[in-house]
């Protein structure tokens, strides 16, 4: 009687044990879609920041052009 009560505590052990090692794997899949959404967020942040960025740039060259064409007009007239 004792080795069915040994294989009835031995199941019971290896079910928590696979319960533990369950829940710790569902908490490291709640943590992977965090840090997942995280660096999702972050991602948005930065192509926005480089969209803007690109159109900074664009102004800027456009002025430097503008510049550069009015120059060359006064050379010409001078």
């Amino acid at each position: 009687m004792t080795s069915t009560l040994g294989k009835y505590d031995m199941t019971d052990q290896l079910l928590q044990n696979v319960e533990k090692k369950l829940d710790q794997l569902l908490n490291l899949c709640d943590q992977l879609q965090q840090e997942n959404q995280h660096y999702k967020d972050q991602e948005s942040d930065w192509n926005l920041e480089r969209s803007r960025l690109i159109e900074k740039n664009e102004v800027a060259r456009t002025r430097v052009e503008a510049m550069i064409t009015r120059l060359k007009s006064l050379e010409t007239d001078a």
